[in-house]
């Protein structure tokens, strides 16, 4: 019947590319969708991988169930895949009781994201899956405030960390100042990591500029460098 009432609106004079072409999307929407219950459906997987992602214990289980989730992503061939740590309160932004706060962040995800990287190299899927951990900003090395044990926003120098596709691996690049304030020693800006992820990728930025009202244009913003220090 829709296959029907489709060919009635070619009929009618519309674009017929048009239609096909939006025929295809939804036909392919749906499919996206029909297929996301069997894929995120965790019933079967043995209780040792459910324990190496953490999911036995309720303080890592949500973050757990996304990065196994995550995994069964990969193995059906989705080609991105992005897991934010959400669970209840869980949120990094500490301008107050930072310690009690930051101590039980890290227990929500520190045993799911082990898990993660030992499953995918065990599936030998880790070498050319790339894994990126990282946030917007980071902490500042002072205390916010006298009454507050919490930090500022640090845009200046933080941490972010990559496994697999061929990052060079029990490795760091860069340091801060004394104080852990600002990048000093090999600073890496932001196009420059963006640069980076590309080239892990397979992909040169470079080669993605193009020409548009007058200036130039990609995804590094006409800026960057790959920070090949970091390939293995």
């Amino acid at each position: 019947m829709l296959r029907t009432l489709n060919q009635s609106s070619m009929i009618k004079g519309m674009n017929e590319q048009l239609w096909k072409e939006k025929i295809e999307n939804f036909e392919m929407a749906f499919r996206m969708q029909t297929s996301i219950p069997g894929v995120q459906d965790i019933s079967n997987e043995s209780e040792a991988t459910k324990q190496l992602y953490g999911l036995d214990q309720k303080i890592s289980e949500n973050f757990g169930t996304q990065c196994l989730i995550a995994r069964r992503f990969l193995e059906q061939g989705v080609r991105f895949v992005q897991v934010t740590h959400s669970a209840l309160k869980a949120q990094w932004d500490q301008h107050g009781n930072l310690r009690r706060d930051h101590a039980e962040r890290a227990a929500q995800v520190d045993q799911p994201i082990a898990g993660l990287l030992t499953d995918l190299k065990q599936r030998g899927m880790l070498e050319d899956t790339l894994v990126v951990w990282a946030g917007e900003f980071g902490r500042t090395p002072t205390v916010q405030g006298p009454k507050f044990d919490g930090r500022g926003h640090n845009p200046h120098g933080f941490t972010a960390w990559l496994a697999g596709a061929g990052v060079r691996p029990g490795f760091k690049y860069g340091s801060t100042d004394e104080f852990g304030y600002y990048a000093e020693e090999d600073p890496v800006h932001v196009h420059d990591f963006h640069a980076t992820l590309l080239a892990f990728l397979g992909i040169d930025h470079e080669e993605l500029t193009y020409h548009f009202a007058g200036r130039d244009f990609r995804l590094t913003d006409v800026h960057g460098r790959v920070i090949n220090e970091i390939f293995a």
